[in-house]
């Protein structure tokens, strides 16, 4: 179809004018909203009476959230960053590229504002891009609910080329193809959002063959709706003839089901869905599909699924009247022991063989896969009927719910109770320092569901760490009603193709590319001192690197096998590193390296960092360990695995000092667990992080604490990194020092010792594991684990010594081979 026969299928209000502009420092508050809304100074608006839309300036370093690409063409000007319906604030679109426009651009321009169409052109010339001229004309008319993208490409060189033609967008999970429309849709169905494209003139394939001085036009509409079948639906309006299905649904007892989905599939032949529709908040539905006879099936969770056919007549609409039945349904109402209605996270476990149950995207807090996380104790949730264990917990200082239920279709089963604070953290708050949700790029977590999800698990101190953005969780915190359960400070994570270092806190500027955040450098040294003086000096910032290639970072630098020192100097420019990021507990495996082998069976050595933190303990390095999640989604990859405790002078999060906090953190008063409280100290009172002056040995008084749902079997004291055997207890060997409450140890150890020694506990399950806790999670498979930043003992009054001891292993260097792994492990 002509862009012209497009242009008259569209309706076009005969008063009001589309319009095109530039935002101007004054005109921040015109730029677009919604989950994953990216507009700053210097970008364009496109904009009618249904839609507005923002394409990215040619601005310095102009990028989408970070993550969406890398390398040197991650920057994206030019591009469409935002759409969504007007008012409605609900954008979900990271970044869209007509034909994969990636890099720099020559200009960004408005051409055409007011009258008939407003229109905004991206120019990328041949003579700066190899030869080859790209043009995107950004085109919208009052009425249209899309935006129509005609590119045009020229070989302007004096050789033939092959151009990809592909459009690119992201990050959506559930997207698909059907009758020629691409579509896509919003990550958390309740977001009610949806995003379609198809070509109106030239569909031009992967790729195009030029040769010199040809070109090459095609178009496109890109549209939004309130979900990917009223997206799609749109587009179908604008390649053909159309009728519609509309209609309401109710349930058995005639009130309007809020929460149903549907999915249209033409009968004919194979084609795939359409996309995903949503009822409305009265019930209603109503999408555009092209003639033909049609399967509908209305789905909700909890309730029978209902299809219907029907046959859909250009120009008319077909009526779709739908009653479901009622849904099966727990309602909680959980509480703490003063009686406070409190965050708390559901897993539902099927028995009885079932299969796991899903209640959503694993990066959404209400329904991720076979859990749910609320940011209060009253909450419903809809399932299939069904025989379920139900447990219920608020992180690993409370008790946990657990029963045995049965579910009847149509029948509301209330669940309440009290979940008592068992282990006493008096003193001490539990912090984790990195984790993200999607104003970090590379990952689709809504903000809200991360905050959600901290509270859930009872993390009561988590600094803001997006990928390079300025951003500041702390409104999210307090439109939640969340501000007693959860503390931020406003913060970034610095990442790039090497150490990635999170610092705190920060100013964000809106309206500035990442907020106003400074580049990565991949020397972590320069990007350490960076973050150090970034928006001036701060005393008390913090600036840590994550998940480190210890190898690279502090031994061998340029990967040749032979150890160098690492960044020089780099030890003195941060605060902590990251020995537990993610779901490793390998304090104890006695060696720097393993061999794993992959889903295909193929081996390969990968460096174990804790074995090499207690090496670099040895050889001087006092940064602090750190215990983080680095979550990324909900379930699966998300919080309450590993984390920290530290000291605070208010157990109260919303009164919690990130000053303190970060004092704290650089002496490494702090405990890392995934379950476990470990309290270590010396007869003298000194703890984790401080230094002691004690001739011949220490006493350390030694207590750990698990909730119910955690026990521990083994607690090893290492000196200077080494597992003593003498100060190895287990409760197979010695079951009287192991308790059954609460408290599982708690004893004073003698630690005789003849030279300064750094000294660390260590409290493990080994016979145990995080199920109870995380049910379906991948944390669930983590043992019980917990172990001190080191205390540091003088023992003959001329200061600390580190003993350079490499602990029966040779400092690890690139790259070793799985051969000589297993020959090193054989000696």
């Amino acid at each position: 179809m002509s862009s012209f026969h497009f242009f008259l299928l569209l309706p076009i209000a005969a008063l009001a004018q589309p319009e095109a502009f530039e935002v101007g420092p004054s005109g921040k508050d015109q730029l677009p909203r919604g989950k994953e809304a990216d507009g700053i100074v210097g970008d364009f608006i496109l904009r009618n009476d249904k839609i507005e839309a923002l394409i990215s300036g040619d601005l310095p370093l102009r990028r989408a959230n970070m993550s969406t690409f890398y390398g040197a063409d991650g920057i994206t000007p030019g591009c469409l960053y935002d759409l969504a319906l007007r008012g409605v604030a609900n954008d979900q679109l990271t970044v869209f590229c007509p034909a994969g426009q990636q890099g720099a651009v020559s200009w960004v321009r408005v051409t055409q504002s007011g009258g008939e169409e407003a229109i905004v052109e991206t120019v990328a010339t041949a003579p700066n891009h190899a030869g080859l001229s790209r043009r995107h004309e950004y085109r919208l008319r009052d009425g249209w609910q899309g935006v129509l993208i005609t590119t045009h490409l020229r070989n302007e060189s004096k050789t033939p080329m092959k151009v990809a033609t592909l459009d690119k967008w992201t990050n959506f999970k559930r997207t698909g193809t059907s009758l020629g429309i691409v579509w896509a849709d919003a990550i958390d169905p309740a977001d009610k959002c949806g995003y379609a494209y198809g070509f109106t003139e030239g569909e031009p394939g992967p790729s195009v063959d030029l040769a010199p001085g040809a070109e090459v036009k095609f178009s496109r509409i890109l549209a939004v709706g309130t979900s990917s079948l009223d997206a799609a639906g749109l587009v179908a309006a604008q390649r053909g003839a159309t009728g519609r299905v509309a209609g309401i649904v109710r349930d058995s007892q005639g009130a309007p089901v809020t929460t149903a989905q549907l999915a249209i599939r033409p009968t004919a032949g194979q084609a795939r869905a359409l996309g995903i529709g949503y009822t409305d908040g009265a019930g209603h539905f109503s999408v555009a599909l092209p003639p033909g006879d049609y399967e509908i099936a209305f789905d909700d969770i909890g309730r029978e699924t209902v299809t219907r056919k029907i046959s859909v007549q250009s120009g008319q609409t077909a009526a779709v009247d739908t009653a479901m039945s009622q849904p099966a349904t727990v309602e909680f109402d959980i509480r703490d022991e003063a009686g406070r209605s409190i965050p708390c996270k559901a897993q539902f476990n099927m028995t009885g063989g079932g299969e796991r149950i899903d209640l959503g995207p694993e990066n959404r807090a209400h329904g991720c896969a076979d859990q749910w996380f609320s940011e209060r104790g009253k909450f419903r949730v809809q399932l299939p009927p069904g025989s379920y264990r139900i447990v219920v917990t608020h992180g690993i200082e409370y008790s946990h719910l657990s029963r045995e239920v049965t579910i009847a279709a149509g029948a509301t089963f209330g669940f309440g109770g009290t979940l008592k604070r068992l282990v006493d953290t008096t003193g001490w708050v539990s912090a984790d320092y990195h984790n993200h949700s999607t104003p970090s790029g590379d990952n689709t977590c809504g903000t809200d569901d991360r905050v959600i999800s901290l509270a859930a698990e009872h993390v009561e101190f988590a600094p803001t760490t997006e990928h390079n953005r300025l951003y500041d969780w702390r409104p999210h915190i307090a439109r939640l009603g969340l501000s007693e359960y959860v503390q931020t400070v406003p913060g970034m994570e610095l990442t790039g193709s090497g150490a990635h270092l999170n610092a705190f806190p920060f100013k964000p500027e809106p309206g500035a590319q990442d907020a106003g955040a400074p580049v990565w450098n991949k020397d972590p040294r320069i990007s350490a001192i960076t973050l150090r003086d970034w928006q001036g000096a701060e005393p008390d910032r913090w600036v840590q690197i994550n998940h480190p290639d210890m190898v690279e970072d502090f031994i061998d630098r340029d990967g040749d096998g032979r150890a160098d020192g690492g960044f020089h100097g780099l030890a003195t420019l941060i605060d902590g590193i990251e020995t537990q990021n993610g779901h490793g507990t390998e304090l104890l495996a006695g060696r720097p390296f393993k061999v794993t082998k992959d889903t295909l069976g193929k081996e390969s050595v990968s460096t174990i960092r804790e074995f090499i933190w207690l090496q670099m303990l040895n050889r001087g390095h006092r940064y602090a360990a750190m215990a983080v999640c680095d979550a990324h989604s909900v379930w699966g990859n998300g919080v309450g695995g590993w984390r920290m405790y530290m000291p605070s002078a208010s157990d109260e999060p919303a009164r919690i000092d990130w000053r303190e906090q970060s004092r704290h953190a650089k002496a490494g008063h702090s405990i890392l667990t995934t379950g476990p409280f470990l309290s270590v100290s010396t007869d003298s009172g000194a703890g984790p992080g401080d230094s002691v002056r004690a001739s011949g040995g220490v006493k350390l008084r030694v207590k750990v604490q698990c909730t119910d749902w955690l026990d521990i079997d083994r607690v090893q004291v290492l000196v200077n990194g080494r597992q003593r055997p003498e100060l190895n207890f287990t409760r197979q060997a010695q079951p009287e020092m192991f308790g059954a409450g609460v408290v599982k140890f708690e004893r004073t150890l003698d630690v005789p010792l003849s030279e300064d020694a750094h000294l660390i506990v260590v409290a493990v399950g080994e016979k145990s594991d995080l199920s109870i806790g995380y049910g379906s999670s991948g944390q669930a498979k983590m043992r019980p684990f917990a172990y001190n930043n080191p205390i540091f003992v003088d023992v003959d009054g001329g200061g600390f010594l580190p003993n350079g001891d490499t602990l029966g292993w040779p400092l690890p260097v690139k790259k070793i081979s799985v051969e000589e792994a297993k020959r090193m492990s054989a000696k």
